[in-house]
């Protein structure tokens, strides 16, 4: 039996889930909040995050709106300041706050090359190159004394020296992509590459405080987050993701976002869906994919989660991000997809 085959066996009743017909009511969501300059807040006259501004461009070139999508990547290309930075957030196309976090200064490279996977457009890709290496370049400026990076600059540009598993995971798979980048487009990037090796490195020293005793203040990003950005894979990080499993899901609803606090949310649950797709376990990633949709508002957008005991949804919110991952959730689970092709860690893909 092929892989692709086995895939689609592996999806069950998920198929439904993932049509076009599904999806684009979740897609039209995201693009209805889209502002004129190309941004997307959170939500209509919310707040632009660098980071969910890219999950959400993504998301928005997987429903084929890839004029949207490079209008995005455009918005971030012309707020970008000559460090190579952007401030934490942005509200009607003013900074609001104004200290800098390194993994959503770097998450562009991921955006960038998922739009590649997408259209094979290497033009777009020259013409963001600069503005990718320019974040890059920032980035790695704030490494500490092991190859981590830390978490933000303040409104000062003195470093925060604090480190995060999720922040330094979404970090090293956005160096691993801007590698692909320069391969692609020629450049040196050797070290780049020793960078990320070095981050890797790092990550994997840093412990996830899990106690057996007692509820630890932990976040289930930093459980999921090694095994998606592909800083662990295969079997140690399969591994790693069911070892904890018990402790974060919800059966039936989703993971939680913290141990402390029995809240269900979609995107931590379409991302650890998309973690599992990523190491080959299709069919839990399929599972939990079903799973979300208990979320899934009439017009397709899909709420921000629901707290337990009570059962109740909370905040009344449909972020545009949180879209977004449902929507890469989804297509991380179609055989050879651009999220596929972007996440799945079985080799690098060049077009």
């Amino acid at each position: 039996m092929s892989a692709d085959k086995q895939r689609l066996e592996d999806m069950g009743n998920s198929g439904e889930y993932l049509s076009s017909e599904f999806l684009e009511p979740t897609v039209a969501s995201i693009i209805s909040t889209q502002v004129g300059d190309g941004s997307v807040p959170d939500l209509e006259g919310g707040i632009v995050e660098p980071w969910t501004h890219v999950e959400c461009a993504m998301a928005i070139d997987v429903g084929d709106f890839h004029g949207e999508a490079e209008k995005a990547y455009e918005w971030l290309a012309n707020m970008q300041m000559e460090d190579g930075s952007w401030y934490a957030n942005y509200q009607h196309g003013k900074p609001k706050d104004k200290y800098k976090v390194s993994h959503a200064s770097s998450y562009i490279a991921v955006g960038v090359w998922h739009h590649y996977l997408v259209t094979g457009n290497k033009a777009f890709v020259e013409r963001m190159w600069p503005c990718v290496r320019s974040a890059i370049d920032f980035v790695l400026g704030m490494r500490g004394p092991n190859g981590e990076v830390y978490w933000a600059r303040d409104i000062e540009g003195k470093i925060c020296t604090d480190y995060q598993i999720t922040s330094c995971s979404s970090t090293y798979l956005s160096i691993k992509n801007a590698v692909n980048m320069a391969e692609l487009l020629g450049k040196e990037h050797h070290r780049w590459t020793e960078a990320g090796d070095q981050l890797r490195q790092a990550i994997l020293k840093m412990p996830l405080p899990i106690v057996e005793e007692e509820i630890n203040d932990v976040f289930a990003m930093d459980w999921y987050y090694p095994a998606l950005c592909s800083v662990i894979n295969g079997r140690e990080a399969v591994d790693r993701i069911y070892t904890s499993w018990d402790k974060f899901i919800v059966h039936g609803k989703g993971t939680v976002c913290n141990l402390k606090k029995q809240w269900v949310t979609a995107a931590e649950t379409s991302e650890l869906a998309i973690a599992l797709a990523a190491q080959g376990e299709y069919e839990m990633s399929a599972m939990l994919y079903n799973w979300i949709h208990h979320l899934r508002d009439e017009d397709g957008a899909y709420w921000y989660g629901v707290a337990y005991p009570e059962n109740e949804i909370w905040p009344l919110e449909k972020p545009t991000w949180t879209a977004a991952a449902v929507v890469l959730a989804a297509d991380m689970l179609r055989p050879k997809s651009p999220t596929n092709l972007l996440l799945d860690h079985n080799g690098s893909v060049l077009l």
